[in-house]
């Protein structure tokens, strides 16, 4: 049974190639087939992950949850993902795109509907665990699809616009989350979003397509003329679990930097993504309406930095840890300086929470293109599931120090610990300042 499920997943075969007419025709509308489909796919995938923060605090609140237990489940949740990432990268590297997005997609709606249906904590905690490892099913199919179907020169500007479908799908799932809590009671909170997931994994499994071979089109370097340094035919070979881990992963150093680094960055990433709301109805006074739109305002206007930094990743050669450096550096101060804006002046908190996203989602979206400059298109999973495993160590100990700071030294020690975090981060991304694509 479980050798015919394998198997059922190996990536699709390449079919023969199809006449020249035809790969001119097709292949244009076939790229923008899988961007649209991996855009739809990530952002679908946060609806059913970033709907526990915006309404923790209720959850707490009707079931006697404090802050401890409420990090407790962040933490497990983070540090799942990061597991997740990395072994469900894995299996992506060895599976069919299209079939492997759309299970995981299934499970995860699964795992809502019983999020929503339980009221124990330990259940609470072992089914959210859970979620965020088989959430590790959503990055790695999509990475591949886009690796495959985009160029080395294409690659900044790419995965820079198909990284705002997180912060699309993040933005919408906080006010999704905090409006049907509200309407519904906090259950819905996760209802509504897996009957969403359905609806994706359905879309998913006829849209999107594997390899451009398994549709019988030329490999993309070949039509966009775009080769890397590794020789051609090796380039399109499927690599064994040893090459995976013990050529392209474990002895890369500049891949271990840039996994370090990620540690910090996530730290950043998540504090106001986790806290934020939180934060806001504590210290602000916000309502759970305003509470919730600090995650829209983060993620939309991370979506805006990644599309301009992405490009501009692309006109310095490829150079992602530069910018991310220059992106990271005014972080530090947004951070600070939310500790000293007065109750009442909400909208400075809202203004201040966008110069946020607008920054952090600079290096998370590079730690996860530079995963792939550093290693191969046959890898991209692995690596970037390497990388985003450090990643989420971080949350975990974001998801969790922050609110034992905050519980214990009040929100302005949280702040600060968050603003040393992020320049640990900045020290470490300055060893990779002339990092380029290895194309």
């Amino acid at each position: 049974m479980l050798l015919n499920l394998l198997h059922w997943f190996k990536p699709a075969p390449h079919i023969a190639r199809l006449p020249p007419a035809e790969v001119a025709r097709l292949y244009p509308p076939y790229r923008w087939r899988i961007f649209e489909a991996a855009f739809l796919a990530y952002a679908t995938f946060y609806l059913v992950r970033n709907n526990f923060s915006p309404v923790s605090k209720e959850i707490g609140a009707a079931l006697g949850y404090d802050k401890s237990m409420i990090g407790d489940i962040l933490a497990g949740t983070a540090i799942a993902y990061g597991l997740g990432k990395f072994v469900m990268g894995y299996f992506a590297d060895r599976s069919d795109a299209r079939k492997y997005v759309a299970v995981g997609m299934l499970l995860t709606a699964a795992l809502n509907f019983g999020f929503g249906a339980s009221s124990t904590y330990g259940m609470h905690l072992a089914l959210w665990a859970l979620n965020g490892f088989v959430q590790g099913m959503g990055y790695g199919p999509c990475t591949r699809g886009l690796s495959h179907w985009y160029s080395a020169r294409e690659r900044g500007t790419v995965f820079g616009v198909w990284n705002i479908s997180h912060n699309i799908g993040g933005g919408i799932a906080g006010y999704l989350a905090a409006k049907c809590a509200g309407l519904w009671g906090w259950q819905s909170a996760f209802y509504v979003p897996g009957g969403i997931a359905v609806l994706g994994a359905i879309y998913l499994f006829w849209r999107m397509r594997d390899t451009p071979q398994s549709v019988g089109l030329p490999a993309v370097e070949e039509f966009k003329n775009d080769w890397p340094a590794d020789a051609q035919e090796a380039h399109e070979r499927e690599l064994t679990a040893r090459e995976l881990l013990m050529k392209y992963i474990f002895p890369n150093k500049t891949l271990w930097i840039l996994a370090l680094a990620n540690v910090f960055v996530y730290i950043a990433r998540y504090a106001m993504v986790d806290w934020g709301p939180t934060y806001l109805k504590e210290v602000k006074g916000a309502s759970l309406a305003e509470g919730g739109f600090s995650t829209t305002v983060i993620e939309f206007a991370g979506a805006a930095g990644m599309l301009s930094m992405g490009w501009l990743s692309d006109k310095l050669g490829g150079r992602r840890a530069r910018v991310s450096v220059l992106a990271m550096i005014p972080l530090t101060f947004a951070f600070a300086a939310i500790a000293y804006v007065p109750a009442k002046l909400l909208w400075v908190d809202m203004a201040l929470f966008a110069v946020i996203g607008f920054l952090v989602y600079v290096p998370v979206m590079f730690s996860g293109v530079m995963s792939l400059d550093l290693t191969s298109k046959k890898a991209v999973g692995t690596a970037a599931g390497f990388v985003g495993f450090f990643g989420y160590v971080g949350r975990v100990i974001q998801g969790k120090g922050i609110g034992w700071v905050a519980q214990h030294y009040g929100w302005n020690a949280a702040l600060w610990s968050v603003v040393v975090c992020t320049a640990l981060g900045i020290v470490l991304l300055a060893f990779l300042w002339n990092v380029r694509p290895r194309g």
